[in-house]
């Protein structure tokens, strides 16, 4: 179901039910609800006993088919890797995509184009939809251009302005912030999460995120920051001490512990990491604002290929090479860094 702080952007997507666009669009940061959120509608829009207001019954057919996803007027689009069970190579196991292929877009064509089976719309899911490789989107198109009768497409995107400005403009766009603080953390509580406040600050607010960090996690970031927080640190050593890690990990390190950086230089306040809010004061009174804005920038430019195959050790010492040349003052390695990139 979607969560509590989205009931009232719920509640308005059912008052207009009879009267919803082809084509919305899901768009806010990962880990809020999003995707919660959009498959609920979807419950909504097949259910066919709808309750108070036109949400799902949960007890038709049709709610006991989507509970156990397969109803046969709904159809899911993501990545394999997302997928529950990936498809298995002879020989071998087959690596996942991390993107939606065209041949997924194309397999729904006959779905769309026929008459449901139970008499009723069809719902086609699309999540993360930026995903859709280019080949994928421009398949897709299509459809919202031409929209079948009784089809509904609902898109969820986390990065949403990597879509095509053609297919935004074919949607309906449904923006959906952060919950409230106190919302999330409550929430969290009710998970039995220890420390909801610092969670929920390392998760942007984003509390389906903050609930994702294990153990492992705060254990890894807490050794990395002590590191890096250091007057002075080995960043060659440091880089061979991590080169296990997954570059989006370290990379997100760095670029919220960056950002705080020039959050302390021009506000005096953190928002990432408070509990390492004494270092950080620290290690800002020792750069310039210029540098410390060109190295975030690239913090948030590196993110789009962190998952491309690379040398990890390689980069990493780049990385913590860059940022040892900032606390040092070195503006032309920063500067040359960003460039390069």
């Amino acid at each position: 179901m979607a969560y509590s702080w989205h009931k009232s952007d719920f509640e308005a997507l059912l008052a207009r039910q009879e009267a919803l666009p082809h084509a919305l669009l899901f768009r806010g940061n990962p880990g809020i609800g999003k995707l919660a959120l959009a498959e609920s509608l979807a419950r909504a829009l097949l259910c066919e006993q709808p309750g108070p207001g036109g949400s799902a019954c949960g007890q038709c057919t049709a709610c006991g088919w989507m509970a156990q996803g397969s109803h046969p007027d709904f159809r899911r689009l993501e990545p394999e890797i997302l997928a529950e069970q990936n498809e298995r190579e002879e020989g071998g196991e087959k690596k996942a995509s991390l993107q939606i292929q065209v041949e997924q877009v194309r397999a729904i064509a006959d779905f769309i184009n026929v008459s449901s089976h139970r008499g009723g719309v069809k719902v086609v899911l699309i999540h993360p939809a930026e995903t859709l490789n280019i080949h994928a989107a421009n398949a897709l198109l299509k459809n919202l251009e031409e929209p079948p009768p009784r089809t509904y497409f609902l898109l969820v995107a986390h990065r949403w302005h990597q879509l095509l400005p053609t297919i935004r403009s074919r949607c309906q766009q449904v923006a959906l912030p952060p919950p409230p603080v106190e919302a999330a953390r409550d929430w969290l509580k009710q998970q039995g999460l220890a420390s909801p406040d610092l969670a929920l600050a390392q998760a942007g607010g984003a509390p389906l995120l903050a609930l994702e960090f294990d153990e492992q996690y705060w254990q890894q970031r807490e050794q990395f920051l002590k590191a890096i927080a250091r007057n002075a640190f080995d960043a060659l050593a440091l880089g061979e001490q991590i080169r296990d890690l997954a570059p989006g990990r370290v990379v997100a390190w760095l670029q919220k512990w960056s950002y705080d950086l020039v959050s302390h230089k021009v506000t005096g306040s953190v928002s990432y990491n408070p509990d390492f809010a004494v270092p950080l004061a620290a290690a800002a009174a020792r750069i310039e604002l210029r540098d410390a804005t060109r190295f975030l920038r690239q913090m948030v430019r590196l993110q789009r290929i962190v998952s491309h195959p690379l040398n990890a050790r390689l980069f990493y010492e780049l990385l913590l090479l860059t940022y040892a040349a900032l606390l040092n003052g070195r503006s032309s390695v920063v500067k040359h860094f960003q460039d390069a990139r």
